[in-house]
């Protein structure tokens, strides 16, 4: 199926960096949200907060003079797609938590970072997006250098045990399920035929953050003491974190529609380089030799990536 739009062939990577960035404020926020409420309804504001914000540039869109007055038909098969796509995003977060529940999670964190190349694997087969040799090339180099970032401690490193413990396995599902998430996303905008990459996006998004917004929301207030109550107490920080999350998903959502899914979620890594910029910076610490090697690689992977599409 034809890319939705061709005529902005470099537009994705602004958009992209973009997406980045505001995913970096608001996990930001939700961090400071996370004590006060738990984790999960911590993760809940992003959808719930986000949801108005959806629907107010999905509006706005479709009163610019130069955009299709007509709705996108919403087929099932567009439908599933999304559904797909929202259902491995919360399954992702899940495997994440309960990696965190566990002693090494210096090693999980390090195996979720296999996303990018999970991801070429499954858009290979699901979606028939063949990346180039030199493509794949700036792939490993660029995930070897977030590995470099995220390393656990040396006497860990060449532990056989900590490599293969339920942690590591949680690490390794957390990858799996955001890179099929991913796919699912990328499907979506494939199969929803908009007319520009913009409306693709809106519509994603929207759909998304509604049915993981009932699915989690219900979760929450069957399944826990307090509810749904904290997350409507907290809405001062939680409408900061929804706006940022609702930024950053439309402008995933957009580019997806642009580009294929792993040049896109490859771009994507720079997200660890503002947060760990910003965490260093405000630590007032020097990077280490490997670090910087680290940083050098990721960035080298993200600059071939950009130019190989």
């Amino acid at each position: 199926m034809p890319n939705p739009i061709q005529d902005t062939a470099w537009l994705w990577v602004p958009i992209t960096i973009f997406a980045a960035f505001a995913q970096t404020i608001r996990n930001t926020a939700q961090r400071s949200l996370t004590q006060e409420l738990g984790t999960l309804s911590a993760t809940l504001v992003r959808f719930l907060y986000g949801l108005p914000f959806a629907l107010l540039w999905l509006v706005l869109l479709y009163q610019i003079p130069t955009q299709s007055p007509a709705i996108p038909s919403l087929t099932l098969h567009y439908l599933g797609w999304i559904a797909l796509g929202a259902f491995f995003q919360l399954a992702g977060t899940v495997a994440l938590l309960m990696a965190m529940k566990e002693r090494n999670f210096a090693i999980a964190v390090t195996l979720t970072k296999t996303e990018v190349l999970q991801l070429a694997l499954f858009a290979s087969v699901f979606l028939q997006e063949l990346p180039t040799p030199l493509a794949l090339a700036a792939m490993v180099v660029a995930t070897v250098g977030l590995l470099l970032l995220t390393l656990p401690p040396r006497d860990q490193l060449f532990s056989p045990s900590a490599w293969m413990n339920r942690s590591a396995l949680y690490g390794l599902a957390c990858g799996s399920c955001f890179a099929v998430a991913t796919v699912g996303f990328r499907g979506g905008s494939l199969a929803l035929g908009a007319e520009t990459a913009w409306l693709s996006g809106a519509w994603g998004v929207l759909i998304a953050q509604t049915m993981q917004t009932i699915g989690l929301g219900l979760w929450i207030q069957l399944r826990t003491a307090r509810g749904l109550a904290p997350v409507f107490r907290a809405w001062r920080i939680s409408v900061l974190a929804g706006c940022m999350g609702a930024a950053a998903s439309i402008a995933w959502f957009t580019a997806y529609a642009m580009q294929g899914a792993a040049p896109v979620r490859t771009l994507g890594m720079i997200e660890i380089v503002f947060s760990y910029l910003v965490s260093r910076r405000l630590l007032s610490e020097n990077f280490s030799r490997v670090e910087m090697l680290g940083m050098g690689l990721m960035l080298l992977g993200l600059v071939v990536t950009c130019l190989q599409v």
